[in-house]
């Protein structure tokens, strides 16, 4: 607009015209940074993270949403992730930001993998709604959810983010839902058990779930560990 605005006579530097734009309400259309607005009547609950230590699959997962640009819009992406060990173990794509989409990941997730002891969310109006508190509730798994403008307290989702933007999304230019789910598909595969983790000590999220499983089953009939290991 600077140089628009120069090239018809104006003598404005780019500080003046950000000004002019932002006192005429103007501004690019695109989705904020912040997909995540409490609803003002539903609940907030406290964060149950702080101190705690973190030290078997299933005890804490969280999950987030994050948006996808396509061709003509965007969709969003949900996901829910194992604390212990970065594993992802269910996703959703959706058009819309409706909370349907969430609670069904999260269903998914605990037919898979059975209920963990914590979900822990942010306070958007998503998780803070009836239709997902209550699939918390009704396996009696304990709520806990970020403080106001407190990404780190999410900080797994947050970098799970960046790994499938970085390395999925921005270079495979998704022009329609049904495409972006099945390169996302791929991806999550590839994520799961192919990525090897530094900060994981150079494994999988799969691997590192398996394991902690079966730490946590010692004393069972070894075939039990033949199980997961598979």
């Amino acid at each position: 607009m600077t140089t628009y605005l120069r090239q018809l006579g104006y003598s404005v530097g780019r500080d003046h015209t950000r000004t002019l734009l932002r006192r005429m309400g103007l501004e690019a259309v695109f989705p904020k940074p912040n997909l995540s607005k409490p609803h003002p009547h539903n609940r907030i609950y406290p964060y149950l993270l702080r101190d705690l230590d973190v030290i078997r699959p299933n005890q804490v997962w969280c999950m987030d949403i994050t948006y996808i640009r396509l061709a003509w819009g965007f969709a969003y992406l949900v996901a829910v992730v194992d604390w212990y060990s970065r594993y992802v173990l269910s996703w959703r794509i959706s058009n819309t930001l409706e909370a349907n989409f969430c609670a069904e990941a999260l269903q998914e997730a605990i037919a898979e993998y059975g209920a963990p002891s914590i979900v822990n969310t942010d306070q958007g109006t998503q998780f803070t709604s009836q239709e997902f508190i209550g699939v918390l509730t009704s396996h009696n798994i304990s709520i806990s959810m970020d403080g106001r403008g407190r990404c780190m307290d999410n900080i797994f989702v947050e970098r799970l983010w960046r790994s499938v933007k970085y390395e999925n999304v921005y270079l495979k230019g998704y022009q329609t839902i049904p495409e972006a789910r099945i390169g996302l598909t791929e991806y999550f595969e590839f994520y799961n058990k192919r990525r090897f983790h530094q900060s994981l000590d150079n494994k999988t999220p799969w691997q590192v779930y398996c394991q902690g499983l079966i730490e946590g089953l010692k004393g069972l009939p070894s075939i039990t560990e033949t199980i997961y290991l598979n």
